[in-house]
Parts: C-alpha cells; structure tokens; sequence
C-alpha cells in the first residue's frame, strides 16, 4: 500500500474538515488549489488564452483563483460563470476576480478551457443546457483542464451522470478520487496530476498501484530457496506453458509443469512432467487454472491443488469449477489464495452486485477469504481485510488471448518468493502493466514474458 492514497467523496470531506478544524481556513486552502491549477495550466500550454467555467461552489471558487494568477501572469482569460458563487469562501475569491464573468451560455470558445463547475461529489446529473455548454466548449479547445474531477463524473464509482467531454489533464485536488481511476471516467480524465493543497490523505485502505519491492537473490540462495511454482496445465497445453514461461521470466528458482501431453517452444529451464503430482514440499506455489479445463480430469488436479497445503493461484477454468459453492473451501487453506477473475468470472462466482469495482472485489475478498485480482481496464486488488489498490491504465493491447495466464503466472513467482498473497498480486499486476507497455502496440500474451526482464530491471 505504498502508492498514492485514493479517497473517496467522504474521504476527502473528512481530510479537509481535518486541516479546516486545525487551523487551516477553507480560503487558504482554495488559494492553494487554484494556485496548482495555475501552474498546471502554465506548464500545460503557457500563454494560451483561456476561458475557466466556474461553478457556484468551491470547485468554481478554485477557477476564479486560477483565473486571478493567470492573468498576473499575462494569459489573456476569460471567466465564464453557471451562476454567482454561494459558499463564501467561493464568494471571495470571486471578489478578487477584478475581470468580466460571462455566463455559460453566451461563452465564446477560448483555445485553452478549464472545467471548474462541479468537483468532487457531485451526485445527479448536469443539467441538458450545462451539459450542452460544456460539451461545446471543450471540443473547440486545444488543451482542456479539469478541475478535481470532470464535470459529470460520479467520484465514488467512476460513473458518468450524463456525457461528459475528454479532457486532456486532470487537476486532482489533495488526493486521487476512485473515478480518476475507474472507468468508464478514468478514460475521460487524461493526465492526473495530484495537487498537494495541505490536506493529509496517507493512510486509507485505498491507493494506487505502485512499483513493488521484490524479493532479490543472494549469495546463498539456489533454485529451490528462489521460489518453487508448480502449474498444473489440461485440456489447453498452450496456456499452461505460458503461465510456466511468465513464472520463470519473473524469477523464480524452479518451475515445474505438471501437463497432460508436452509442450514444445517453451525455455528448457522449465521442467515438464505429467501427472498432477504437488507433494514436493520445496513447492513455494501452486497455480491451477489456465488451460486447465472443465471435465472430471479437471476437477481432479483442482482437488489436488486445494489439498496441496502450498499457496495457490486460481485462475480461469480452475474458478469455474471451483464456482460460488466452492468458495467456502478457501479460508480453511492453510495459506491465503489468489484468484483472478476477470469480469465474466467474476460475476458468475460473486454476482453482478451494487457499488463501485472497488467495493465488489473487496466484498469478493472477505467473502472468499482470499485476495482478488478483479482485471480488466481498471484492475483492482483486494484483500479480506477491505485493502485495496487500483491499477493505474494499461496497454488497451491486453485485451487478447493468454494475457491472464501470463499475470497468474508473475503471481505465482511472486507468491513461490516469499511475498504475501496480497503484496504478491500487487507485484504481478505491476510487472504486467510493465511489460504491456514494453511490449507496444499489437503485442500478443507470448511477448509479454520476453519484456519481464526489463520490467523486473527497472525496479532495482
């Protein structure tokens, strides 16, 4: 949990009454945010004449600072307002504002436009006129800001409450919300910047992804010590030899797989037998899933991986056959699984379910007893205990056969290492990330385990 906090809507109502009850006014704290989203703006395109849509709460009230520090700096901007400002801090900083205010409607289009009308908590949808305005405005503009959140995101779940434009950056105040990285609004925001305004946002139960720590090899360490993945592969041999790949790409000692009929092409460091044989106690982790199948045959290696006593990994067919009446077998291992589902798996385990991604798969994680990988285009990882960390965006390229058995594979080296599940899928999800972007455009599961090497390089 070592990546930037991400707060919730109440989250961040909490942290600011926090520094506002300490001392810190609300006014200072607007100074700051508009001051950041100043200097953003600066960076962003310099001295592109700008228009910034205010609204009437602090949100607004951040813009109308942004406005008074451009202009001191010789950008040509215009205010254009929803409505005048009713909170008072927001009333004030307006007052400083000595330019014309426009109103949205009759707003003339502007090469550099900033989104100040509505930010964090916003709960209902922008009105057809609102929404009509800005949607018009954004698109005519070169480089577009949001401030805090796009206008019409849902801060929690990542919702959009109606249309709502791409913007180029977002300006996140104080901390991450879910939605900058959720979708569908996650796609909306660009760039996230995240503003330090003074407000304290460490130590929640939600973050970032961040770069992990791996386990390193000493002078001492041999093979075994190095982590011991078994994968028992099935009906389909090729994903099976994939997971095996990735395992030994991601530096584990020793992979043995465990496959009904060899695999050819695959590193010869990769030692395949037949059978479904997991007794040897060097195993550090079992994975049982990709390839496996869905007939008796395997239903039995499932059994003989639940019975194994080793850490395991649960993917794909495995999750089907362990279905929602299986899940009560998981707390009773003597060490915590890994599963990793993707949308399709997921609901057929764990339902479709209320709330945000984040809190189904922290619902998922105390229900099973065990740490969840929820994948897709916003993965996220959660542990029983309500931990969880969202995976900043990926190569839309992962959306291809096999990719899923190469992450379950890193996971497995990652648990056969000595992390714990939930540091262990942290790192897989990391390194997969990693490698997707190394790989580039029109990659296939097969050249993500030759870009593990870079990726694993470029965090020591």
């Amino acid at each position: 949990m070592s990546g930037r906090p991400i707060l919730t809507a109440a989250g961040m109502r909490a942290a600011e009454a926090a520094v506002i009850d300490a001392g810190t006014p609300v006014g200072v704290l607007m100074e700051r945010a508009g001051a950041a989203v100043a200097e953003a703006a600066w960076r962003q395109s310099g001295m592109a004449p700008t228009l910034i849509l205010c609204g009437p709460g602090n949100n607004g009230g951040d813009g109308y600072v942004a406005a008074r520090l451009l202009r001191e700096r010789g950008v040509p901007v215009r205010v254009a307002a929803l409505r005048p400002p009713r909170a008072e801090a927001a009333m004030a900083a307006a007052a400083r504002w000595d330019g014309p205010v426009e109103t949205l409607e009759a707003a003339r289009p502007a090469p550099r436009l900033i989104d100040a009308l509505f930010g964090t908590g916003l709960a209902r949808p922008l009105e057809p006129e609102i929404e009509a305005a800005l949607a018009r405005l954004t698109v005519a503009a070169h480089a577009t800001i949001a401030v805090d959140l796009p206008s019409g995101v849902s801060t929690d779940d990542g919702a959009l409450l109606g249309a709502v434009p791409a913007f180029e950056m977002t300006v996140a105040l104080g901390a991450m919300k879910p939605a900058h990285r959720l979708y569908p609004a996650a796609g909306l925001c660009g760039r996230v910047a995240v503003a330090d305004i003074g407000i304290a946002a460490a130590g929640g139960a939600l973050a970032e992804l961040a770069p992990p720590a791996l386990p390193r090899p000493g002078p001492d360490d041999h093979k075994y010590s190095r982590g011991m993945v078994a994968v028992l592969g099935g009906a389909m041999a090729g994903a099976a030899a994939l997971a095996a790949t990735a395992a030994i790409r991601s530096g584990a000692g020793y992979v043995l797989l465990l496959s009904p009929r060899p695999v050819a092409g695959i590193p010869h460091a990769i030692v395949q037998r037949d059978g479904d044989d997991v007794g040897d106690p060097r195993i550090g982790a079992v994975l049982v899933g990709p390839g496996l199948g869905r007939d008796g045959a395997a239903r039995r290696r499932l059994d003989r991986a639940m019975a194994s006593g080793r850490p395991l990994v649960i993917d794909g067919d495995a999750l089907h056959l362990l279905g929602p009446a299986g899940l009560g077998r998981l707390p009773a291992l003597p060490d915590m699984a890994i599963l990793t589902p993707h949308a399709g798996e997921f609901a057929a385990m764990f339902g479709t379910g209320a709330g945000s991604k984040v809190d189904r798969a922290r619902d998922a994680a105390a229900q099973a007893g065990a740490v969840i990988i929820f994948k897709g285009a916003d993965s996220v990882v959660a542990a029983p205990d309500g931990r969880a960390v969202i995976a900043p965006p990926v190569s839309p390229w992962l959306s291809t056969a096999g990719t899923g058995d190469v992450l379950a594979g890193i996971a497995a080296a990652m648990r056969a290492q000595g992390l714990d599940a939930f540091a262990a899928a942290q790192a897989a999800l990391w390194l997969h990330g990693d490698a997707a972007r190394r790989a580039g455009p029109a990659m296939i599961a097969d050249d993500l385990a030759d870009h593990l090497k870079a990726a694993i390089a470029a965090l020591s």
